[in-house]
């Protein structure tokens, strides 16, 4: 297989651009009609980015048990981290770990600990008060973390880094 890295990032690039693609042909079609099938394909968009994230992270943590030969990739990727000194990109990381948390199993301990930290963060969290990231947005799925191709980007940016720390320890690691 080529580099886990490399592939993830024209997975990126594909499913982005080719969502993209879609959602600008429904907006432009609910122009002429607002017919429900056009709004359900624009909640499919968002689904699916949402399916996409979870999707590639959660490969990233087999990968990682794999490659790391540990049962936990995640645990063992965050100690080599903080061994390397790598704040920042644990920082990322945990933020990462817990925003997909949020997404796979909703309010729970991951989203208490985003809420806290939520102006800080690169992405947005939905607050306790809120129903609605953008109230009226007819494509908006039901999640406590949007979405949108930044947070999918954000994904694959902090695989990236994690996988640089990695090979800088484990030059043969994925």
């Amino acid at each position: 297989m080529h580099s886990f890295t490399k592939l993830i990032d024209i997975c990126v690039a594909y499913t982005v651009g080719t969502l993209n693609e879609v959602n600008k042909k429904t907006i432009d079609a609910l122009q002429n009609s607002a017919a429900t099938v056009l709004v359900k394909t624009l909640q499919m968009i968002e689904l699916q980015k949402v399916i996409f994230a979870v999707g590639m992270v959660s490969i990233f943590e087999s990968e990682l048990q794999t490659a790391l030969e540990c049962n936990n990739g995640f645990d063992k990727a965050r100690k080599i981290l903080d061994a390397e000194g790598e704040i920042d990109i644990t920082e990322r990381f945990d933020n990462l770990i817990m925003a997909i948390n949020v997404l796979k199993h909703g309010r729970g301990r991951s989203y208490d600990a985003l809420v806290l930290k939520a102006d800080t963060l690169p992405f947005k969290v939905l607050q306790p008060n809120e129903s609605f990231f953008e109230e009226g947005d007819v494509s908006e799925v039901s999640t406590f973390v949007k979405v949108d191709d930044e947070f999918i980007q954000y994904c694959s940016d902090v695989i990236c880094e994690v996988v640089t720390v990695i090979k800088r320890v484990n030059p043969v690691f994925l």
